[in-house]
This record gives C-alpha cells, sequence and structure tokens, in this order.
C-alpha cells in the first residue's frame, strides 16, 4: 500500500515538473504575465535559464524531489528522476526537430516603463 502511494505520488510530482516548467520555458502564461517576466529578465542568468526547458526543469524538480526524497541520496536520485521524467515528456510531446515549424519572432517595445523592456511573440508562417 505505502509503495502504491509513493509510485503515484512520484508520478504526479513528475508531471507536475512537466506542467510548470512547460509553462515556464515555453508559454506566456495568463495575461502574458510569464513573457512579461521573461522579457524583463532579458540576457540575465535567470533570463538565460527561462529559456532552456532541460535546464528549467531541474530547478524545478528540486523542491519536490526534497519533499518526495529520504536522505541525501533518495534526494538526488528523485530530483534527476524528476528533471528527466519532465524531458521525457516534453520529448513526447512537443515537436519533432525535424518537422518543426519555422517561427517568426516579433519584437515589441512596451510604453510607459522607466526602463527598456520587449516582448517576443512567435508566430508561425
Amino acid at each position: 500500500m505505502i509503495e502504491t502511494r509513493m509510485i503515484w505520488r512520484f508520478c504526479l510530482a513528475a508531471l507536475a515538473v512537466w506542467r510548470l516548467t512547460h509553462l515556464l520555458a515555453e508559454e506566456d502564461g495568463p495575461w502574458e504575465v510569464v513573457a512579461k517576466v521573461r522579457a524583463r529578465m532579458g540576457t540575465s542568468v535567470f533570463g538565460r535559464l527561462m529559456d532552456c526547458f532541460y535546464c528549467l526543469s531541474l530547478w524545478v524538480s528540486l523542491p519536490l524531489a526534497v519533499w518526495l526524497g529520504d536522505g541525501w541520496i533518495g534526494l538526488f536520485v528523485h530530483w534527476q528522476a524528476l528533471s528527466g521524467a519532465a524531458c521525457l515528456f516534453q520529448r513526447m510531446t512537443g515537436p519533432s526537430p525535424a518537422v518543426a515549424k519555422v517561427e517568426h519572432i516579433r519584437i515589441e517595445t512596451l510604453e510607459g516603463e522607466d526602463e527598456l523592456c520587449a516582448v517576443v511573440s512567435r508566430e508561425a508562417y
């Protein structure tokens, strides 16, 4: 019974890591909040982190690995396994690299801000 509960917790945590990582790395978010945060971060360390699904999945999975893991080895194994599961889900649900759509990137500047800010939107041809 306890093993079944642990398996379900891991599966749900893996799906949660994939969903949150996908939201932060690939989507604009509700009211384009995530896109605006990503644009504000620009080319800083955190901005580049949000551009890479695989890197971001490591950091999103860490709190859930702390919750699931038991001891340092359990923490490390769960951390890598949750990130790996999210990467596998991304590979299964994302477009194949051979058939990926060509995208046009348009940059718009936001008015009314004290500093220069840009919103990047992707439009498929």
